[in-house]
Order: C-alpha cells, then sequence, then structure tokens
C-alpha cells in the first residue's frame, strides 16, 4: 500500500460510514480508529484517540466538551455526518491538529480561542498556576504585577489573572498576528482591565517595568527536533517554536534581562522543553531549580532575581 492510500480516508470507507454510523458515540469510536489507523500525532493538548475524537465532534457539532452522557446515543442526520467527515478527513489528511479545526482549545481548565497564528497550548504551567505557584510564592494576595513572556494566545496570562486576582497581567509576545488572537481572548473572559498584550521583543516593549513573578514560555525547539516534528506541527508559526540551533536562543537574553524586570523578591519560571539537555552547557553551574509535574510536563525552572544577579556578576 503507497502512503498515500495509507493517510487517506477512501470513499468507500466514507460511504461506510454514512451508511453504518448512526449515533454520536459511534462517530466517535470510528474517528478514534481513523486516528490510529492512519497513525495521526498526539500532542495538541490530547495524548489519545479518544480524546482526540471526543475533542473533534463535539465542539464540530456545537455541543459542549462535558455534555452529558445521554447525548452521545443521539442520532446524527445526513448533512451532520456530511460535515463532520470533512473535519476528521482534514485531521487525517492534512494532519491539521484538533484545536485548529474546533478553533478551541482548553488550558487550565478553561476554553480559549485558537488559530494558526499561535501555537496550541500544552503548557506544563497550567499546574503550577492552579497551585499559585506554591511553594515558591508564599503570599499570592501579595503579587500584583506579573509578566507573561511569549503569550501567543493568551491562555498563560489569563489563567494567572484568574489565579491571581489583585494581579496586572502584562501579555508580551513579538507577534501581531498572535496579540491579536490574545486580545479576542482578553475580551472573551472580559480581563481587559487586568490583562494588557503588548507587542514586545523579549522585554523591549516594557522598558522600566518591574514584576514580581515573570512566566515566561519562549521558543525553545533547536534546530534537530524542528527537523524531526511530526507534520501537525507545521501548521504552527515557527516563530513561536524555533529558537537557533540550540533551543536557547530566546532564553539567553531572558535571563540576562529579567533581574532588571523583577522586584527584589521576584520569581522568574521558565518552560525549555527538551532544551533543557543544553542548558548546563550553556549555563555551567547556574541556580536553577528544576520542577517535577505530576501530570507530566518537563524543562521548566524557577530562578530568583538574587541568584540571577549573583550568577551573572561572576
Amino acid at each position: 500500500m503507497s502512503d498515500v492510500e495509507q493517510t487517506l480516508i477512501t470513499d468507500e470507507a466514507a460511504s461506510e460510514a454514512y451508511q453504518d454510523l448512526h449515533t454520536i458515540q459511534d462517530w466517535v469510536r470510528w474517528t478514534a480508529s481513523q486516528f490510529v489507523t492512519h497513525e495521526v500525532y498526539f500532542g495538541h493538548g490530547m495524548d489519545n484517540p479518544w480524546d482526540e475524537a471526543v475533542h473533534l465532534i463535539l465542539p464540530v457539532l456545537n455541543m459542549p466538551i462535558d455534555a452529558p452522557k445521554e447525548i452521545m446515543h443521539a442520532r446524527l442526520t445526513q448533512s451532520e455526518k456530511v460535515n463532520l467527515l470533512q473535519y476528521i478527513k482534514a485531521r487525517v489528511e492534512q494532519r491539521i491538529p484538533v484545536a485548529y479545526l474546533t478553533n478551541q482549545a482548553w488550558f487550565a481548565g478553561m476554553p480559549f480561542y485558537v488559530d494558526e497564528r499561535v501555537l496550541v497550548p500544552r503548557s506544563p504551567f497550567a499546574e503550577l498556576i492552579a497551585k499559585k505557584f506554591a511553594p515558591w510564592v508564599a503570599s499570592p494576595n501579595k503579587v500584583t504585577r506579573i509578566l507573561d513572556m511569549c503569550t501567543g494566545s493568551g491562555c498563560i496570562a489569563i489563567a494567572l489573572a484568574k489565579a491571581f486576582d489583585r494581579a496586572q497581567v502584562d501579555a508580551v509576545d513579538i507577534s501581531f498576528e498572535a496579540l491579536a488572537v490574545a486580545d479576542i481572548n482578553i475580551e472573551e473572559y472580559m480581563l481587559q482591565d487586568r490583562v494588557f498584550a503588548i507587542q514586545s521583543d523579549v522585554f523591549s516593549g516594557v522598558p522600566d517595568q518591574k514584576y514580581d513573578l515573570i512566566v515566561a514560555n519562549p521558543p525553545y525547539v533547536d534546530a534537530e527536533d524542528m527537523s524531526d516534528l511530526p507534520d501537525e506541527f507545521h501548521h504552527e508559526p515557527e516563530l513561536g517554536l524555533a529558537s537557533g540551533d540550540d533551543g536557547l536562543d530566546v532564553t539567553r537574553t531572558l535571563l540576562t534581562e529579567a533581574a532588571e524586570h523583577l522586584n527584589d523578591d521576584g520569581l522568574l519560571f521558565v518552560e525549555v522543553g527538551n532544551s533543557m539537555v543544553h542548558m548546563e552547557s550553556q549555563f555551567p553551574d547556574a541556580p536553577f531549580t528544576w520542577l517535577e509535574f505530576e501530570h507530566g510536563g518537563l524543562g521548566v525552572f524557577v530562578v530568583t532575581k538574587q541568584q540571577l544577579l549573583d550568577y551573572f556578576a561572576d
């Protein structure tokens, strides 16, 4: 069987789907099976074919993800089946992530609008935000200024504003297109008075500003990993992924300038993902504390302002 034949849903399979699949549950099961058969990659919020199918089919049918189980036995009309199959084919044949097909992604238990101008949210920062960064942040009520570096869709900034309800959050990104998406989400959550989307190349757009907390999810994919990424990732903006040969171009600037933008007791949290393997050679003996996550994720460290000052003073 050729590669083309392996990646297409045939007309025969489509015809059988129209005839034999009747309920939402039928379509979820068949779709999950198609995802396995055609070896789609799960890396944009879901890690298994069933959840991927649910997050595609229910939104396409204008149903909430947490719809009552009884709704799964509802029968579909022919027009609904035809519409669904177009989305399933786009996922299988074009490798478009589900979040881009439905324009919806979940982060920290909240839905966000996304499209191909921004990365699909998937950061382990959600777990830290849920805990209000305990034990490193001892008094959440005293956090009044937060910077979300490389905000993308604005999901981290918005989740931070929800967790720290006394804080102003500056959501910065180099991409005007990404900031347009962030503005959509800021308005949806009615946080225009506390979350501000700002165009900025690292700290260039926030001169002289200081923060209690800087949360950074910069691009960190190194050149080798960029060349090996599954097809799904090529629908995402490269600007949000690639960061030089070792994946640390943005991180280097961030680390050397962050202390200037932190209050005396300020904390910097940075996600570098797989590029954590390059951090030791680039920053030998650095005082980073690498974090462990209960729900998966790696490559996130925390460092204090004083530790940064001491390290770069040597």
